[in-house]
């Protein structure tokens, strides 16, 4: 089972990078030198989504974003993605696509989740270059898609200076992954997973030698229970320094909460829990 597991997770992650990786190249060649606050959702969208149709969720009824409309810091804009939609083996949502129009690599992230998500709810802070339209499409597990979106308003972002540009060499990253101690048997239990990481988006200038700090960040991430997948996500520089990502898992039965994350140094760091049902 578990290596069936793995076969499919690393399949998916490969898949999925592969999108990533052509969305955000198609999407630099095509925009070299257009107006910054052109209209990018046409292309994205064939570029991601061909001639799918995508429901406009107005009320929320599929899914939902809440983002600020005018971010207090533009390198760590809060965003919180809700469904509600209940993850049954039937009907569940199977992806959930975090787009930043504006933003050099628009595609921010793109979220797998099971069955045995629970819930298909992700919160996460992100970079925001250039005011911008901020999308979460949800994907049904029968492949159809539903969309809320929301403009921020935010600048500077993915290219906010540090001090002294780190040694990336040198750096070693970590995390902490946790558990809420309130959990139900049965009912989606919400978890954190916190990674201390720089996330160098490759834009911003080192201040004391005016050389641009080369881009390193956090790649993919894949997190299980007792073996299950629950969690896949293909993420780039548009997620905020030391990401942080709040999630859900269906607790059904003692087990590991395991989470494993590999930047693009192909660094792998991995946290886990032991969850006792009937003992938080």
């Amino acid at each position: 089972m578990s290596s069936s597991v793995s076969k499919t997770s690393t399949s998916c992650a490969r898949a999925l990078a592969a999108l990533l990786l052509a969305a955000s190249c198609i999407w630099a060649m095509d925009c070299a030198g257009a107006d910054a606050r052109e209209d990018r959702w046409p292309f994205l969208r064939a570029n991601l989504f061909k001639n799918q149709a995508i429901t406009e969720d107005i009320g929320g009824e599929v899914v939902s974003l809440i983002a600020p409309a005018r971010a207090q810091d533009a390198a760590v804009v809060p965003v919180s993605i809700s469904t509600r939609v209940e993850q049954t083996r039937d009907r569940y949502v199977s992806k959930v696509y975090l787009l930043i129009d504006q933003n050099p690599s628009p595609v921010a992230a793109i979220f797998s989740f099971t069955p045995d998500s629970g819930r298909a709810d992700i919160e996460t802070r992100v970079r925001v270059e250039d005011y911008t339209w901020m999308r979460a499409i949800a994907q049904m597990n029968d492949g159809k898609l539903y969309m809320s979106a929301r403009y921020v308003k935010a600048a500077g972002g993915c290219s906010a200076p540090y001090g002294t540009a780190p040694d990336f060499d040198a750096f070693k990253p970590r995390m902490k992954l946790k558990v809420d101690a309130s959990m139900v048997p049965g009912q989606p239990s919400l978890a954190q997973l916190m990674i201390q990481h720089p996330n160098s988006s490759g834009m911003a200038k080192d201040q004391m030698t005016q050389l641009y700090i080369p881009a390193y960040y956090v790649r993919n991430i894949e997190v299980s229970y007792a073996g299950h997948p629950i969690l896949q996500a293909q993420v780039d520089f548009s997620i905020s320094e030391n990401p942080n990502f709040r999630f859900y898992f269906m607790p059904r039965a003692n087990g590991e909460l395991k989470a494993v994350v590999v930047d693009t140094k192909e660094r792998t760091i991995e946290s886990t829990v032991q969850v006792e049902i009937g003992q938080n």
